[in-house]
């Protein structure tokens, strides 16, 4: 009589079924993410898989939530490479080649969190928020460090988010509007770099990296001469808004 076939036993294996996610993430792309043929790869059952995640989402968020963090780490640990006011500028320039150099080396990974969305596919919003303002802390700390040294530029059409000192009182209670414009300036150089960064993923730029790398180096000069005022160490200090 034949014995029937049991899943097999495979340590640490909620990792490893997220390994065979990213591999067929790789060859098929996130939208034809499958438990079951993730089951089929490892020659486990499909209920050994809804074990460690309910369903295909939910195999979704857990990847996307470790691809944000290792996407923060990587920003962060460059950054920590530049500190003081006097290495604000080489700071900016880091991180943003850092964000470009992660996505060309993880594209899927990049792909999954900033590009096309799945079909039916929602990232639950409480996640996502805490997951993306993790991720970028290294550039968020880096403008807020700017505002605060008074190095900051501000674009005109910006200040209006920076009520006059003598109207703080006034705000409602937990309302910051120096984090709030910290945050809108990140969101624009993020957007910027992120726009290069994806037709480059694209391919736009296939057979001529160099124009790739080109292009991207231009708009790094063009957002630090447009966000950052570095001034001469012993130069007169400017008095930032009140934070």
């Amino acid at each position: 009589m034949v014995r029937p076939v049991k899943s097999r036993q495979i340590p640490n294996l909620q990792e490893v079924i997220k390994d065979v996610a990213w591999k067929q993430i790789s060859e098929s792309g996130a939208a034809s993410l499958s438990l079951r043929s993730i089951a089929r790869e490892l020659k486990i059952s499909a209920p050994a898989i809804y074990n460690y995640f309910a369903d295909r989402d939910a195999l979704v968020t857990a990847l996307m939530v470790d691809a944000f963090a290792v996407y923060g780490r990587h920003h962060s640990e460059v950054a920590s490479r530049y500190p003081g006011r006097e290495r604000l500028e080489e700071r900016m320039f880091a991180v943003a080649r850092a964000f470009r150099g992660w996505a060309l080396e993880f594209p899927q990974r990049y792909e999954l969190l900033f590009g096309n969305p799945i079909p039916g596919y929602r990232f639950p919003e409480h996640e996502f928020h805490a997951a993306l303002h993790k991720s970028n802390c290294a550039l968020l700390q880096l403008i807020g460090e700017l505002f605060d040294e008074g190095l900051l530029l501000i674009p005109d059409s910006m200040r209006v988010m920076l009520p006059h000192p003598d109207r703080m009182q006034e705000l409602p209670v937990g309302h910051n509007p120096a984090e709030q414009l910290i945050n809108s300036i990140a969101v624009l150089i993020w957007s910027r770099l992120h726009g290069l960064v994806s037709l480059e993923l694209a391919g736009v730029f296939a057979g001529s990296e160099e124009v790739a790398q080109a292009l991207y180096e231009v708009e790094l000069e063009l957002i630090v001469s447009q966000f950052v005022n570095i001034k001469p160490l012993g130069a007169a200090h400017v008095q930032p808004p009140i934070r």
